[in-house]
């Protein structure tokens, strides 16, 4: 399960990339994700509330205390409120907050105003998610809802595809269907570097396809570790000191012809298209295809990202990276990527 949904009420609804831990929200002090959400509300929510209750439902779902039976018979009344009151009192303890935090929450409202002048409004909104389970094949191919949704979109694409995902893994059918594309559209695709990336074997999984995707016309840019972008969106950057964090991409977006576009879980890599449970939104409007894709261009702006075709982002990666990527290429892992 790769899904993501944070779902309100049942009536507003986030979906993207972001988990919930440190370094999907700035605050990591040593690796940071450039990751991006979409805000539903309206109809479609009801589509992310049935999604949700499937999964809770499934049998493929057991509560908790059924895998933690001693646990839970231990448990007695006068040691649950201990606990309860220890974790208030932590909570409600200043100290146990660090100023960037505070000051990120108290910063909060002022922010609401310029969220709503972006809301974009737009009826033409598709949920795509996939059911528990979604591979009952035992293989490690298959495919799924999210996979044939996304394919269908991005194929019918007539001039151009602007993609960024942090992991660019590409079996033979994908490569071939990208190819394809190219002939007629314009293919971009920016994603991680050997400096930048945070999963290594998925990044030995890129490197095998890499000089086969670049030949089919496909043009693929490297986001660099510390592009200059990262000064402007991490807000605390200046907390980080003379050594900031690594600054990656985890952003699963796909903009088709400036007038589609797809945010959600979606990662390029056969663990998406074939074993992992993915979510995602798909929303016809020009306004909001055009400000996803400009941001999405400026990432692989010169200053911000490598042309892969040039190399120039394995250079400076420390030895031992380099040497574990090359044992990870002698694997075959690629299905399980």
């Amino acid at each position: 399960m790769h899904d993501k949904v944070f779902l309100v009420d049942g009536r507003v609804a986030i979906i993207g990339g972001r988990n919930v831990a440190d370094e999907y929200f700035d605050f990591d002090h040593e690796y940071n994700f450039r990751d991006r959400d979409l805000l539903l509300m309206g109809p479609q929510t009801r589509a992310v509330a049935l999604h949700f209750e499937t999964f809770w439902t499934s049998p493929l779902a057991v509560p908790l205390e059924s895998l933690l039976k001693d646990e839970v018979a231990a448990m007695t009344p006068e040691r649950r409120e201990a606990a309860y009151r220890d974790l208030h009192r932590y909570a409600g303890d200043p100290a146990n907050l660090a100023p960037g935090p505070r000051r990120a929450l108290a910063e909060l409202p002022r922010r609401f105003a310029a969220l709503l002048q972006d809301l974009v409004w737009e009826k033409n909104v598709f949920f795509i998610g996939d059911r528990p389970g979604k591979n009952e094949s035992k293989s490690l191919g298959g495919g799924g809802g999210s996979t044939s949704a996304i394919a269908a979109a991005v194929g019918a694409a007539r001039e151009r595809v602007v993609v960024q995902s942090p992991y660019l893994v590409l079996s033979d059918y994908w490569l071939g269907f990208f190819a394809d594309l190219a002939k007629h559209a314009s293919v971009r695709i920016v994603t991680n570097s050997l400096a930048s990336t945070d999963n290594l074997a998925a990044f030995s999984g890129y490197r095998k396809i890499r000089d086969r995707l670049l030949a089919s016309g496909v043009k693929v840019f490297e986001f660099k570790p510390h592009p200059a972008i990262e000064r402007e969106i991490l807000e605390r950057s200046a907390e980080f000191g003379a050594k900031p964090p690594v600054f990656a991409i985890h952003a699963k977006t796909v903009v088709i012809d400036g007038e589609a576009v797809f945010i959600g879980t979606f990662n390029l890599d056969p663990r998406s298209a074939n074993l992992n449970t993915e979510v995602g939104v798909l929303v016809r409007n020009r306004i909001l295809a055009k400000r996803v894709e400009d941001s999405i261009l400026r990432d692989m702006l010169p200053e911000n990202s490598w042309d892969a075709a040039g190399r120039e982002g394995d250079a400076g990666v420390p030895l031992k990276k380099r040497l574990r990527l090359r044992l990870l290429r002698a694997l075959p892992l690629q299905p399980i990527l």
